[in-house]
C-alpha cells in the first residue's frame, strides 16, 4: 500500500512538541537532540540576523508527525564546511542569485548524522520523492536557488542521488576504537618510529610543567565552562578576526541541559588553567569540537585534541572519535580518512547540469586524495611484528 505524506516548514523549534521531536530523535546523536537545536535558537546563535533562517520541515501520515528534516534558509555559505562558494560566484557573473538557499543541516556542525528523522515503519523509499518535490516546490515558490543536504548518511546520499539531488564526497578523518584495552594497546597497532613520535609529543608536553584534566558530566562548573569559552573567543579572534559564531548563551544553555554530552580537556600549570578542548559524546562516539589556547605551547593542542580523545574512547568503549574537519595532520596519529556526503540541487536546469559535471571530475579528485590518505596510515602491516 502506497504511503502518502504532508509537510509543513515552521520558522522556529519551538513549534514542535519537545516530547514529539524526542520520539524520532532519541537514537541520534548529540546535535540532533531538541536541546542543542533549541539552544542555537533561543541564544540568537542560530537566527535571521546571523543568516541561518529555521524552515524545519514536519512530516506528517494523516495528522501524525511522523518524520523531521532540520532545515534553513541561507543568506551565506559561513559555518556550513562543504564549500560552494565559487558556485555561488558563478551565479553572480550571470547576473543570478545564489542566495537565499535552502540547507539541511545542523549550524556549525560539520558532523555525519541521520538529518532525517523517522519513525521507524516510514518507507523512506516512498517518502523521498514525495519529500524532495515539497523542498523544490517550497524552494521556487519563496526564490531560493537551491536546495543542500550536507554530512547526511551514505545510504541517504545514494537515495537523493537517484532524485536528482547530487551526491558529493569528501574526506574527513575519524579514529576507530578497535577493542583496544588502554592505550599502549592502541600504540602497539602503529610502526614503531610513530610511537617514538607520539610518546615524545606527550612527554614534551608535561617536561613544560603542564597537568591535563578530563572533565564531565556533572563534575564540569560554570568556571570551567567560563575559562573554555574565553579560550574560544581568543583563539577564533587570532585566526579569524571574529569571536566565534557561538555564543556564551549557548554554551550556558548546552552546560545546563546537556552536561552528560559534554567533556572538557584542561589543560594548566601550577594550577593555572591555559587551554581548553570542548568535545560532546554519546555512547558510540565522540566528536571533538572546540579548541583555544591562552599560551602557545608545543604540541599541547594534539595532547588535547587527539591524544586525550583517544584515551577517553578506550577508557569509556567509546567506538568512533570524529575529532573535526580536515588535517592531514590527524592520519600520522591513527586517524583514517573515510568518505563524507552531501547532496545538491539547484533549481536553475543549466547550473545543476554544470554542478553535475563538475562533482564527477571533482569525485576523481576525491578518490585518489582518499587512497594517498591512506597509505600514510601508521599502522604496522597484518604480518607485522
Amino acid at each position: 500500500m502506497r504511503q502518502m505524506f504532508n509537510f509543513k516548514f515552521l520558522s522556529a523549534i519551538g513549534q514542535i512538541d519537545r516530547d514529539s521531536w524526542h520520539a524520532l530523535a532519541y537514537q541520534c546523536d548529540p546535535f540532533h537532540q531538541y536541546a542543542f537545536i533549541q539552544a542555537l535558537e533561543r541564544s540568537h546563535s542560530v537566527e535571521p540576523q546571523t543568516g541561518w533562517h529555521p524552515q524545519h520541515l514536519t512530516i506528517y501520515q494523516n495528522d501524525t508527525l511522523v518524520g523531521i528534516l532540520p532545515l534553513y534558509i541561507k543568506n551565506h555559505s559561513y559555518g556550513e564546511y562543504v564549500f560552494d562558494f565559487a558556485w555561488a560566484n558563478s551565479y553572480s557573473e550571470h547576473g543570478l542569485n545564489y542566495y537565499p538557499k535552502l540547507v539541511c543541516a545542523i549550524p556549525f556542525t560539520p558532523v555525519p548524522g541521520a538529518r532525517l528523522m523517522l519513525k521507524k515503519d516510514v518507507d523512506q523509499g516512498q517518502l523521498l520523492p514525495q519529500l524532495c518535490n515539497a523542498i523544490q516546490k517550497h524552494a521556487k515558490q519563496n526564490g531560493l536557488s537551491s536546495m543542500h543536504w550536507l554530512f547526511v548518511p551514505e545510504s541517504l546520499s545514494e537515495a537523493l542521488n537517484q532524485q536528482q539531488h547530487l551526491m558529493r564526497r569528501a574526506v574527513q578523518f575519524q579514529w576507530f576504537n578497535r577493542n583496544y584495552q588502554d592505550y599502549d594497546d592502541f600504540c602497539a597497532t602503529l610502526t614503531s618510529r610513530r610511537r617514538k613520535t607520539i610518546r615524545n609529543e606527550r612527554r614534551k608536553v608535561y617536561e613544560q610543567g603542564v597537568q591535563i584534566e578530563r572533565i564531565y558530566g556533572e563534575k564540569i562548573t560554570a568556571e570551567h565552562m567560563d575559562f573554555f569559552y574565553q579560550c574560544y573567543q581568543q583563539t577564533y579572534l587570532k585566526r579569524s578576526g571574529h569571536k566565534g559564531y557561538l555564543n556564551r548563551d549557548f554554551f550556558t544553555r548546552l552546560y545546563h541541559s546537556m552536561d552528560r554530552n559534554i567533556l572538557l580537556v584542561i589543560a594548566s600549570r601550577n594550577d593555572i588553567p591555559l587551554a581548553s578542548a570542548f568535545y560532546m559524546f554519546d555512547d558510540k562516539q565522540l566528536y571533538g569540537r572546540y579548541w583555544g589556547a591562552l599560551e602557545d605551547i608545543s604540541n599541547l593542542h594534539y595532547e588535547c585534541c587527539y591524544y586525550q580523545g583517544i584515551e577517553f574512547c578506550i577508557e569509556h568503549n567509546i567506538s568512533t572519535f570524529n575529532p573535526g574537519t580536515q588535517g592531514e595532520h590527524k592520519i600520522l596519529r591513527g586517524f583514517e580518512p573515510v568518505y563524507c556526503y552531501s547532496n545538491h540541487w539547484l533549481a536553475e536546469p543549466a547550473f545543476h547540469d554544470g554542478v553535475r559535471r563538475f562533482l564527477r571530475q571533482e569525485d576523481i579528485n576525491i578518490q585518489s586524495y582518499k587512497a594517498n590518505a591512506s597509505e600514510l596510515l601508521p599502522f604496522k602491516a597484518p604480518t607485522q611484528e
